[in-house]
């Protein structure tokens, strides 16, 4: 297996999933949940992110082919998911029903908002380009910042003003309304394509 092993394959691993997960445009989302939760546990949270996207790289065609469902369709339910949250950043609502934990960990820091449908439909892109663990070191790469940047989440509560904060989580909803629609076109003209074919 490491006979495969090259720091080029990780580096492009490791920027087109940080790209993808965008953990520094999270923070806005993330400081919002420290607030909401309390307290973030950082270490539940990267750690089950990076077991998902890992796990997902070698048996997510699998477990999707066995519910009966594409990797189009499932990018698809992705993009709903994000628009949801783009709209509620843009717009300060909450459509999202309120939950009775004490902190934010597994859902919804691990997932979706880092190993979300994007990311892990990536994963799946990648494994068709380039070495599994090449693509392994790339996710513990982005499992290490994604600790680091959820660890800040108090430093970073603190150095940004509340009236920045809501700034920033307009314009990075708007990306993210971006990012959902443009998940959605890609695979829905992949999925419709496949269907005029066949």
């Amino acid at each position: 297996m490491f006979e495969h092993f090259s720091w080029k394959e990780i580096l492009t691993c490791f920027m087109v999933l940080f790209a993808v997960i965008d953990i520094v445009g999270s923070i806005p989302i993330i400081v919002s949940l420290k607030q909401k939760f309390g307290k973030i546990e950082a270490e539940k949270a990267s750690i089950v992110a990076g077991i998902l996207m890992i796990v997902f790289l070698f048996v997510g065609k699998q477990i999707l082919k066995f519910i009966g469902v594409d990797v189009n369709s499932f990018a698809i339910a992705g993009a709903f998911v994000i628009f949801i949250i783009a709209l509620e950043m843009i717009l300060g609502i909450q459509i999202q029903r309120n939950t009775e934990a004490k902190s934010a960990s597994i859902v919804p820091i691990a997932f979706p908002l880092i190993a979300g449908a994007g990311t892990l439909t990536t994963t799946l892109s990648l494994k068709a380009e380039y070495h599994d663990i090449n693509i392994i070191f790339g996710i513990i790469l982005n499992t290490v910042v994604v600790y680091i940047v959820l660890r800040s989440a108090n430093w970073i509560e603190r150095k940004i003003g509340e009236g920045t904060l809501k700034v920033i989580e307009k314009v990075f909803g708007i990306i993210l309304l971006a990012i959902s629609i443009k998940l959605f076109t890609a695979n829905f003209a992949q999925l419709f394509q496949t269907y005029v074919n066949f």
